[in-house]
């Protein structure tokens, strides 16, 4: 049931005051943002908003904005104008969705309460990042590069002082990126990428940085657990393995790959063990014409270093776009198809849209639960294609996997190769997660004998061959 709450209107309140304005940045006043269309509510920093748009509560068509009375009292007296030179603005009644629960803004003098409602899921460093202009967050990153930068060059490497640094640097980035794309959303697309650029440039330079350091096991290291485990948001703990995971991963496929014996492995045993599962994939493809260069267009290759820093940004922003407390997979009592899907689209455009990150960043963000257009898979790349077809009724898919962006485009192949290598990676750490809620976290072996089970004999989700690598790494892998 919906709560009336006591408001003001902020552009009465401000007025293009100075002082009112003033008033709020420094007393920190917090903003509530309500949606004109869907009446949705959600509590933002003025701060936040005041440093990407000086007058945000003017431009903006689709949201309006207030503050609680409690705060306007505060504003008013701070900013101590004469009462016959400005007329207090009237107190208004807004409807908002109880879920909101905008009690929690009503003091802004409690910031523990005020900020844990932004993003819980986050952990509470978020609360503190969420405040911070942007050029703050752009010297703490250069910091942590400097950091990095340091170890690349230290001997001897020690592993608890690499895995520390990693852990802390990816947490840190990650939460800066989530933190100003939401800035951003309320900006035009121009002026979005003018103020992401640095955060872009920044966090091209980390990933850059930490696949150099990647060299030890970390993936497998139970110091690199622990040390992810001290974040205190799920969501995080999360996005850390992942990316951690995807860079070792990768680091090990380009060493399994470059070796001739591999390859040749692979092809010997291709009708045997996968030729099947990608006839299936490939059902309009003559059998004897499925071969491992149909399943990856024009054979298996080696990543090259462009291609792996782009790719490898994609999975540190992967889940850029999710919402703070989202449970995935836990029950049909917890499982909500269209806010899980959301994080696909929200993480997408803002990518796309907001910043000048690498396209191929984007695309890992867009495609990487597309599950070879099995119906329990989503993404941009189905709902493309299926337009596609309406004008081109007889297009079909004609490889399994490309390493490269226009077959893609041209809708010639199922999958990305690097969407592909993600989606292994978040399945089998959403399986093993240990705070998974109505389920009991899954050992490496069961994890991996359920993804086989489930995600290629039952359903043709994740890729076979790249599963196949990606169970060996786990067992023995040694990255690069």
């Amino acid at each position: 049931m919906a709560e009336k709450k006591s408001v003001v209107l902020l552009y009465k309140v401000v007025a293009d005051k100075q002082n009112y304005i003033d008033a709020c940045l420094s007393e920190d006043v917090v903003v509530i943002c309500i949606n004109r269309g869907t009446k949705k509510s959600k509590p933002m920093p003025f701060k936040v908003l005041y440093e990407n748009n000086d007058q945000f509560w003017l431009q903006n068509k689709t949201w309006e904005y207030f503050i609680s009375t409690e705060d306007f009292e505060r504003v008013n007296e701070k900013a101590a104008i004469p009462e016959e030179n400005w007329t207090a603005p009237e107190e208004e009644e807004v409807e908002t969705e109880e879920e909101i629960r905008l009690e929690v803004i009503e003091s802004p003098k409690a910031p523990e309460e005020t900020k844990a409602s932004i993003e819980e899921g986050f952990g509470k460093e978020y609360n503190s990042i969420a405040v911070m202009p942007i050029r703050e967050r752009l010297v703490q990153l250069n910091e942590n590069k400097k950091r990095l930068d340091h170890l690349i060059i230290t001997k001897p490497k020690e592993e608890r002082i690499i895995t520390e640094a990693l852990v802390d640097t990816a947490k840190d980035t990650m939460l800066h990126n989530h933190a100003t794309l939401l800035s951003t959303i309320n900006l035009s697309s121009e002026e979005a990428k003018r103020q992401t650029q640095g955060l872009v440039d920044s966090t091209l330079d980390f990933v850059k940085t930490s696949s150099q350091l990647i060299s030890v096991n970390i993936f497998n290291d139970d110091l690199m657990k622990a040390l992810v485990s001290k974040s205190d948001g799920t969501i995080i703990q999360h996005m850390i393995r992942v990316y951690l995971q995807g860079l070792a991963f990768l680091s090990y496929y380009n060493k399994m790959v470059s070796s001739s014996h591999m390859i040749h492995r692979l092809r010997v045993g291709f009708n045997n063990r996968y030729r099947r599962f990608y006839h299936i994939l490939l059902p309009h493809i003559f059998l004897e014409d499925v071969t491992l260069e149909r399943a990856f267009l024009g054979g298996m290759r080696t990543v090259t270093d462009e291609d792996f820093y782009n790719w490898t940004t994609g999975f540190l922003i992967h889940d850029i776009g999710k919402a703070a407390a989202v449970e995935y997979h836990e029950g049909e009592s917890a499982y909500n198809r269209d806010i899980v899907m959301e994080h696909i689209t929200v993480g997408y455009t803002s990518i796309i849209n907001k910043t000048n990150y690498p396209e191929e960043a984007g695309l890992v963000t867009g495609y990487h639960h597309e599950y070879y257009g099995d119906e329990g898979g989503y993404g941009y790349y189905r709902n493309a294609f299926e337009q596609h077809k309406k004008l081109n009724p007889y297009a079909r898919p004609i490889y399994g996997i490309s390493y490269d962006v226009r077959p893609m485009m041209t809708y010639e192949a199922l999958g990305y190769f690097p969407a592909k290598v993600l989606e292994i990676c978040d399945v089998y750490d959403s399986l093993t997660d240990p705070n998974r809620k109505y389920r009991k976290a899954m050992s490496t072996d069961e994890a991996l004998e359920m993804m086989l089970e489930e995600f290629i004999v039952k359903h043709q989700k994740i890729d076979f061959i790249l599963y196949d690598i990606f169970a060996r790494f786990i067992k023995d892998g040694k990255p690069r």
